[in-house]
């Protein structure tokens, strides 16, 4: 009896640590990308805001200026679009993320009711 219920367990505790092995595996991959997108996003606005100051460095006059001046206001929204498309994609990682995590658990927690609950609710029968 005792050594059923030991095996049952130890069973149990090796599907808990691959489930909690391929649950940091997901959490990393996700936080991978996460990264990845952000790193993407400061190297363009990074070389966005160089041009335009590359730009900016050969104005010399009062019409250049003129001229100039949409051009940084045009960085400006492109930058706030650009900002708002990467929390978008980031939010989008988190889905995925999250939605692969509640997988795994719902496998988890079905795999427990599969060795646990079901040999009690057929023992309980037995007994009957």
């Amino acid at each position: 009896m005792f050594e059923q219920i030991n095996s049952q367990m130890l069973n149990a505790s090796k599907q808990f640590a691959d489930a909690a092995f391929k649950a940091q595996g997901i959490a990393f991959e996700g936080f991978e990308k996460a990264v990845n997108v952000q790193v993407k996003a400061v190297e363009n606005r990074w070389n966005a805001t160089l041009e335009f100051l590359g730009e900016a460095a050969e104005v010399n006059n009062i019409e250049a200026i003129k001229a100039f001046l949409p051009k940084g206001v045009a960085l400006v929204r492109e930058t706030a679009e650009k900002t708002y498309a990467t929390s978008q994609e980031l939010v989008n990682v988190g889905v995925k993320t999250n939605e692969a995590l509640t997988g795994l658990a719902k496998g988890q927690l079905e795999a427990a009711n599969e060795a646990f609950v079901k040999p009690v609710a057929a023992a309980a029968r037995k007994t009957k």
